[in-house]
């Protein structure tokens, strides 16, 4: 889930602007490279570029609020330099504990923006307008919101009923603020993910139920 150097996937901004313009004269090698990255969590320390934030805010209704490590994701003002425009399915292979101990940890440099439980229990770690260390693809991070699910892709039992509705109503509000299509296109597993080598959320995922369970869903729009 760890983030790559894939680009794209961005639109030319003040942002891209500053980073691309300051990294130039750095030079090639590893020290370019970790300057450049530096720069692209930093940008949001200029003033008028970083949306409002309140601490402890959730993007979905219901939500409990439990923050990731700063290490594991990048602050960042999306849709405005970033358009979302896909969901991302993932399975922790373990407890929602699991989930939120790993995200917590700095070491681990990954986090989704949020953790479901098989109780249907939903907490967010990331906010929707940052970008999430999930997918392990660089333009996928950027463009997307991860959703892990507790449990083990090869254990059926592990995605119960309420799980399934709880993550479907979830997905059916993202798509609802950043008008992504409620398709398989844009509603993907982690396996989809171009470049990455994991498997979930595995065969047992029934992704028929769960599509129709997120177009069930009557969502009224909120400003975001």
């Amino acid at each position: 889930m760890s983030e790559t150097t894939t680009g794209g996937g961005r639109r030319v901004n003040r942002r891209t602007l500053l980073i691309g313009g300051s990294a130039a004269g750095l030079g090639a090698g590893g020290a370019a490279y970790a300057a450049r990255d530096e720069l692209a969590r930093m940008w949001w320390r200029l003033p008028g570029v970083d949306k409002p934030r309140k601490a402890g805010a959730v993007d979905q209704p219901g939500a409990e609020w439990i923050a990731a490590s700063g290490a594991n994701w990048r602050w960042a003002d999306r849709p405005a330099d970033y358009v979302i425009d896909r969901v991302v399915i993932h399975v922790v292979q373990g407890s929602f504990d699991d989930a939120v101990r790993v995200f917590r940890d700095p070491g681990h440099r990954a986090a989704a923006h949020y953790v479901v439980r098989r109780d249907g229990h939903i907490a967010q770690m990331v906010r929707e307008l940052d970008v999430a260390f999930h997918a392990g693809n660089r333009s996928y991070n950027e463009r997307s919101i991860g959703i892990e699910h507790e449990g083990f892709v090869s254990e059926p039992s592990s995605f119960t009923d309420a799980m399934y509705r709880a993550s479907a109503r979830l997905t059916a509000s993202i798509c609802e603020r950043y008008d992504i299509p409620r398709d398989r296109e844009h509603i993907v597993g982690h396996v989809e993910v171009p470049g990455t080598d994991h498997t979930d959320p595995g065969r047992h995922w029934d992704w028929d139920r769960y599509i129709r369970l997120v177009r069930a869903v009557r969502v009224t729009r909120t400003a975001k």
